[in-house]
């Protein structure tokens, strides 16, 4: 830092310490201004010039030093000089002072900042030239933020000094209006039955109604903008159109039913989506078969004599139809159209933010729902379209099993298929680019999947890049490169499984410019909406989560938020979301894990119980794994918790439920649960954060009475 930023930085904070030093903000009470009413305003009719004056070049410091004055001085201005000049002059005395900070901001901070946050402080740079008027008007408009944190933080970015200076004088007029008209009341203050006036109970009225005014009028600012060129039908032939029938788009067009709406779900493909037909559904169904062929082969441990079961693995495929056609009714066209969804088969286009064309015909709707979905990744490996690959989707389409299989990633869908094909007796390699497994997941957690894994022959490349595919001799190899060294697996089948893209071309998003986030989702506010108000997105294709609950919970705000938003919208809340990991043990988690928490900087505690110590598990065979639930310290609130073990997703819940509803450790404690259970684990884990927080000094006295009881 230059000698002229050290001095000017020196020079702010010495004002703004003495501020405080010598007590100055006893002066910026509104219990003074009360107090010292009558000489300010004497003074005030005696000398108005100098008085104004003093007035405007105490506000601009205070502005400009953000000193915790504004708002006193304010309401003084309509006090002393009426509601006319008074604006006139806060108007311009505050723009003046926030564009000093500003300045200052700049001056001191922003190369700094801007050598150290280069790439992230780019972004903000390139939205600020995009949308930073609308934005910094929104800002001056609804303090969301508190003024002098808005001066502080764009004089970081490259808005450039004339636009602050116009923008923040519009923008923060008519809240001036209102907070001096406020103060033109207090002169007229002279016992308590002048508070009780219409004209008071008025101008504070709108202190209040303000903030509800500005935010309305900003979003219709923002809705004429952005509709800009299209036409508004007169009339709509539907409330909703869902683009997309699985999880979100299902529970989304379910909902705007069930609240008497007239919605149309368009579907170009299979009710149900992924979920049913390719995701859940099967894999769980194929996991089941494999986990009662790999009971077999632990019978002796049972005290049964071992009887090596074969698998039919064309058997077991359709067994996995057989699962998704039952389920097929609950997602089927007649269940959701006789609860009153128009359920239409074809591919949907957006028009434009009020019409969508199916099948050739044209729908006006007063709203969209984007449910489109994710679709797996496909990597760019040479060789790759020639081979034998196949993905979470297509894997089912399989009869015949591969003897050798290798899955390309190791996250939680890659594990699972890598499991259950090797316990049906393929031979199994994963290769992960990563240097572990389940990589979202705290390490000791992943490094027991891998154990297990490496218990039923499961053969691991980590830290490995796919570089090709070819055949040699009649088989098919991978070629990777691992610690600098060239490696072949042969295989017969490759599954990949490196992540999920989401599905958001082909609909018309592109002609409506709807912008997207760095991972190829949609971008969406708090309330699911995309720039268009009245387009909202849920699901895979909006993130940030992945999951059918995701999905499911983000539709009921979709819905909700898109029927009703005019009177009330809510923000989706993902304090509180559950995921599961099928693989055996499996893994279950809600809320911040150890490495999340580390990374954030949030102090825990850990309360730690191991399965084996558990009756039940000891009874089952199934006792391996354990609970890790991380606490507030010194407190029983649940910061987040993890499962490793049998049925770890079902003993889940519990945690959930308590995280959700505010319920700590010390509630679980004192519930009656069923033995032998499974779900004691969780009682047994809230015992043993109890023992680690027993009050010691009073367990002393409660031994010594005891002692002297027995004497």
């Amino acid at each position: 830092m230059n000698p002229k930023k050290i001095v000017l930085l020196i020079a702010i904070v010495s004002a703004i310490a003495s501020f405080f030093l010598f007590d100055l903000q006893r002066y910026f009470d509104l219990s003074f201004l009360q107090e010292q009413k009558d000489n300010l305003l004497s003074y005030t009719d005696s000398s108005p010039w100098l008085s104004a004056a003093i007035y405007f070049t105490v506000y601009v410091v205070v502005t400009a030093l953000s000193l915790p004055a504004a708002a006193v001085i304010t309401l003084a201005g309509g006090a002393l000089f009426g509601t006319l000049w008074g604006t006139l002059l806060v108007s311009f005395a505050s723009t003046l002072g926030a564009t000093l900070a500003f300045l200052m901001a700049r001056s001191v901070f922003r190369d700094s900042v801007e050598a150290r946050f280069a790439s992230t402080l780019k972004k903000i740079n390139a939205g600020v030239e995009r949308e930073g008027v609308l934005y910094l008007f929104g800002l001056r408009l609804v303090p969301v933020f508190p003024f002098f944190a808005v001066n502080l933080l764009m004089g970081l970015t490259q808005m450039p000094v004339r636009r602050f200076f116009l923008v923040s004088q519009i923008g923060m007029l008519p809240g001036t209006l209102v907070y001096v008209n406020a103060g033109t009341q207090l002169s007229q203050i002279q016992s308590l039955g002048d508070i009780a006036s219409p004209g008071v109970i008025f101008s504070f009225a709108l202190l209040g109604i303000f903030p509800l005014i500005a935010k309305r009028l900003l979003s219709l600012i923002q809705a004429r903008k952005v509709f800009k060129g299209v036409t508004k039908p007169k009339h709509f032939d539907t409330n909703m159109v869902v683009i997309g029938a699985g999880s979100a788009g299902l529970v989304t067009s379910y909902i705007a039913a069930a609240v008497k709406a007239k919605v149309t779900l368009i579907e170009k493909h299979q009710m149900g989506g992924d979920c049913l037909n390719t995701g859940c559904v099967p894999s769980k169904a194929l996991i089941r078969s494999a986990s009662v062929k790999h009971l077999y082969s632990r019978a002796n441990e049972f005290g049964l004599e071992a009887v090596p079961a074969q698998t039919n693995f064309s058997a077991v495929m359709e067994r996995v139809q057989t699962v998704i056609n039952k389920i097929e009714p609950h997602d089927s066209v007649e269940r959701y159209s006789e609860l009153g969804v128009d359920c239409v088969q074809g591919e949907a286009k957006i028009l434009d933010p009020y019409r969508v064309e199916v099948n050739g015909n044209v729908l006006s709707t007063k709203n969209i729902v984007i449910a489109t979905g994710a679709r797996p990744r496909i990597p760019n490996i040479h060789g790759l379209q020639d081979a034998p690959y196949f993905t979470s989707d297509t894997i089912w389409t399989l009869r015949e099993q591969p003897k050798r299989f290798v899955v390309l990633g190791a996250g939680p869908i890659g594990c699972e298929l890598a499991q259950s094909f090797a316990r049906l007796g393929s031979e199994v390699s994963i290769v992960n680019q990563g240097h572990a497994i389940l990589e979202k997941e705290d390490p000791e957690v992943a490094a027991l999947v891998q154990e297990q894994l490496h218990t039923e022959n499961i053969s691991l490349f980590l830290g490995a890049t796919a570089e090709n595919i070819s055949m040699e001799d009649g088989t098919w190899h991978l070629h990777i490169q691992r610690n600098e060294q060239s490696e072949k697996i042969a295989f017969d089948a490759l599954l990949l499984a490196v992540g999920r893209v989401a599905n958001v071309s082909g609909f018309g998003l592109e002609e409506l410019d709807i912008e997207l986030n760095d991972n190829g989702t949609i971008k969406v506010n708090e309330y699911l909406q995309t720039k268009y108000p009245n387009i909202y997105a849920c699901g895979d294709v909006a993130g940030p989560y992945q999951l059918t609950h995701a999905a499911s919970h983000q539709a009921w705000y979709s819905a909700v938020n898109a029927l009703f938003g005019q009177f009330k919208k809510f923000k989706a809340d993902y304090r509180v979301i559950p995921w599961t990991t099928f693989t055996d043990p499996e893994v279950a988690r809600v809320g911040l894990s150890e490495t999340e928490a580390k990374a954030q900087g949030i102090d825990y505690e850990v309360s730690r119980y191991d399965i084996d110590d558990l009756d039940r598990a000891i009874a089952d065979g199934e006792d391996k794994g354990f609970i890790k639930v991380l606490t507030v310290p010194g407190k029983d609130k649940i910061l987040g918790a993890v499962i490793v073990s049998a049925h770890a997703g079902d003993l889940l819940g519990e945690f959930v439920l308590a995280m959700k509803h505010g319920l700590g450790l010390n509630k679980i404690l004192g519930t009656i649960h069923s033995y032998p259970t499974m779900l004691e684990a969780n009682k047994y884990l809230a015992g043993v954060w109890k023992r680690n927080h027993a009050p010691e000094g009073i367990l002393k006295l409660v031994e010594k009475y005891h002692r002297w009881q027995r004497n």
